[in-house]
């Protein structure tokens, strides 16, 4: 991933030597497990533990002639042990130290994705707290529909990251899955419970029946999960983008004394970072296509999914950490106007209030729906073309009139009652856990 969407604890988890270093941790605890098991002899393991070291550019020389990156590996730590390091990689096959190795790098990213999701879940909690009574239109098709509640937009929000954060720790868990089986699974070198005093020690769990890989289904539910994230910081992201134009102004990204905005016109105040995370989110969606495409590997393994998660898997953790990490600085910074949600409210001309006439001349007037509908619609529109409040229009409606007492037509243009019940919707905040998650 390009260093300008890389932060640095989650590029630090992707670097060669770290990688190099996980290997180094599972070469490690398997020669220990083999030491107890007399495999290997009590002074290699002391070698091995005390002088194994990496050295990158040491294991790209060494690939440079063997075209292995595993074999390059395994020879230059056994140059850093000496004679000991005969021991190392004693009845493994590459992909049970690669598998191992990955799954503890998946499992740390996964760790921070999750006290990424916490942070972005306190804000939108806090948030939607603090703008529980920001009333505001809400819009279907685009279009005013009824009144609603920044805070009830924002706790929407809030539970559907709470979903997704579940989504991950599960799918967290289920990758971080490693296996010493050996070259097609079978343990032809090594037995089944030095796997699982090996994987107990790295803190993984055991692959119940492996290949020569742990199967790539883990990794696809993993990457398709980041995606379904992504596809939520887009939800969030493009809802402030659409309150941004220009025409609404009710919201506005935070914008930074000495931030510009176009080149061209000073006057621009765009919302960059909502349109940076949009584009980001479909980047996560390939990825997690990739993923699925990396599951019908042949027979026992091939390695058509290894190119492609060198790339998949470093870079949608990377680029999700990003998204939010800036979507909780957006959430925290979010410029609320709610002078302007009312100057929109009053701009629809009480159209909001159609549903509410319809129903008290259904349920108080005795008329039909069918009747009430066109009633109600004909005024609508006719408020809509000629630019005045509808409440006028029918409350010099003959029919209405007929039918709803001006104090029950008042009383259907009261908003307050059409909010009654936000607080108890926003009062289910408190069922929402959030952790104190520290990235491990």
């Amino acid at each position: 991933m390009i260093r300008r969407y890389t932060l640095a604890e989650m590029g630090a988890i992707w670097s060669e030597e770290a990688r190099y270093e996980q290997m180094l941790r599972v070469e490690i605890a398997v020669a220990r497990a083999e030491a107890a098991r007399g495999m290997v002899p009590a002074d290699a393991l002391v070698a091995i533990e005390s002088r194994a070291s990496v050295d990158v550019e040491r294991i790209a020389e060494i690939e440079r002639t063997t075209e292995h990156d595993v074999i390059a590996f395994v020879s230059q730590v056994a140059e850093s042990v000496g004679p000991e390091g005969r021991f190392l990689h004693l009845g493994l096959t590459s992909s049970d130290v690669v598998d191992t190795a990955l799954a503890l790098q998946l499992q740390a990213a996964g760790e921070r994705l999750l006290a990424d999701c916490e942070a972005l879940l306190a804000a939108l909690i806090a948030r939607a707290r603090a703008e529980a009574g920001t009333v505001m239109m809400g819009r279907t098709h685009s279009v005013h529909a009824e009144p609603t509640t920044l805070g009830l937009k924002l706790a929407g929000w809030a539970f559907e990251l709470a979903r997704d954060r579940d989504r991950l720790r599960r799918a967290v868990d289920e990758v971080a899955t490693g296996k010493i089986s050996g070259p097609v699974g079978t343990y032809s070198h090594l037995d089944p419970d030095l796997e699982t005093e090996v994987l107990g020690e790295l803190g993984l769990h055991v692959d119940q029946v492996s290949t020569q890989i742990v199967q790539r289904d883990r990794h696809a539910m993993f990457l398709a999960t980041i995606a379904v994230i992504g596809g939520s910081l887009e939800r969030f992201a493009t809802e402030v983008r659409n309150l941004q134009h220009t025409e609404i102004g009710e919201l506005q990204e935070p914008f930074r004394s000495g931030q510009k905005g176009s080149s061209a016109m000073p006057h621009k105040r765009n919302p960059i970072l909502c349109e940076r995370i949009a584009g980001l989110a479909r980047l996560l969606r390939g990825y997690a296509h990739t993923a699925l495409e990396d599951q019908p590997l042949w027979h026992e393994r091939d390695i058509s999914h290894s190119s492609a998660e060198r790339v998949i898997l470093p870079d949608a953790t990377i680029l999700l950490d990003y998204m939010l990490v800036k979507m909780t600085g957006l959430i925290e910074g979010l410029v609320v106007r709610p002078e302007r949600m009312r100057e929109n409210i009053d701009r629809g001309l009480g159209l909001h209030a159609s549903s509410r006439v319809l129903l008290a001349l259904v349920e108080q007037g005795g008329l039909s729906r069918e009747e009430s509908y066109a009633i109600v619609q004909r005024a609508a529109l006719r408020a809509a073309d000629e630019g005045v409040p509808l409440q006028g229009l029918l409350a010099t409606d003959s029919q209405v009139a007929a039918r709803l007492s001006l104090a029950q037509l008042d009383a259907c243009f009261d908003d307050d009652v059409v909010l009654r019940h936000v607080p108890t919707v926003i009062a289910r905040l408190d069922s929402l856990e959030v952790l104190d998650h520290v990235a491990g």
